[in-house]
């Protein structure tokens, strides 16, 4: 039984290609084998128009700096001994970049603000968190050495409804900001839409079709994708937006800071 097996496909520089998938179709292997998390059994990575999964050592501790992934459970993403500026500065020590202590502790403080997170709580542990600020202080980490190329596998089916637009549209504005590429993994096809410039639908370890998210969404070629968007219960990414409209119309705004009493309350790369 093979997990993944005969994929060849393109990912484009500043592009979002959305994986969608259900469960145990190979979508998360697919990614962690990108990544070298998994080693390939055959095939090839190029990465930049290099390939990568001959290289070793330095070239490969290199190569893991461009390359990052946002996992989906927040909860099991941080370790609960480490205090969220610790974890987000930990990649800043592993490859000793970022510059003394100092500076490395004010680009903790800068990721947190991109993140949307107060950086006056850099001092706090994950268990004081909400998921959703869990799912940022992650985000933060996997933008702490400027990579190129992040995978959000299924990055946000752990959170709220209401949260997942808010995370969605954050890592849309990160990649505006940073001229970054995504894989987002879902097998959310609503989600894997509204995030993605291309869709590729995978069964099987297989890829199905991939194509423009608007031709695959409205003209789907495949039987299995259009079993995948029947499956979408009825205006779910309309109502995303649509609450967080209402939301912005009546000025209701988050609680900056819920553990404080008196807080205000505001609210090409190619594998083949």
């Amino acid at each position: 039984l093979m997990a993944v097996n005969g994929v060849s496909f393109d990912v484009y520089p500043s592009e979002t290609l959305g994986l969608v998938g259900e469960s145990g179709c190979g979508k998360s292997t697919l990614a962690r084998t990108l990544l070298r998390l998994i080693e390939p059994m055959s095939g090839e990575v190029h990465f930049d128009g290099k390939e990568i999964t001959t290289i070793k050592g330095m070239g490969l501790r290199q190569l893991r700096r461009e390359m990052q992934i946002v996992f989906q459970n927040p909860f099991s993403s941080l370790d609960p001994r480490l205090k969220i500026g610790e974890a987000v500065m930990e990649p800043l020590l592993i490859h000793d970049v970022g510059g003394n202590s100092k500076e490395k502790r004010d680009r903790v403080a800068e990721l947190l603000e991109r993140v949307d997170l107060n950086p006056d709580w850099i001092n706090r542990y994950p268990h004081e968190f909400s998921g959703g600020q869990r799912q940022r202080v992650c985000i933060a980490r996997a933008l702490a050495l400027n990579p190129k190329f992040i995978i959000c596998d299924e990055s946000v089916s752990a959170l709220d409804v209401s949260v997942q637009a808010q995370v969605l549209n954050l890592l849309k504005q990160l990649q505006k900001d940073f001229g970054l590429t995504y894989i987002f993994i879902s097998h959310d096809l609503s989600v894997v839409k509204f995030m993605s410039d291309r869709i590729m639908v995978m069964n099987q370890g297989k890829i199905e079709e991939i194509g423009s998210a608007d031709s695959i969404y409205r003209e789907p070629q495949q039987d299995y994708t259009r079993q995948l968007i029947a499956s979408i219960p009825t205006g779910t990414l309309d109502r995303i937006q649509q609450q967080q409209h209402k939301r912005q119309a009546m000025e209701i705004p988050e609680i900056s800071d819920p553990w404080s009493l008196n807080a205000e309350i505001s609210d090409p790369w190619s594998v083949n």
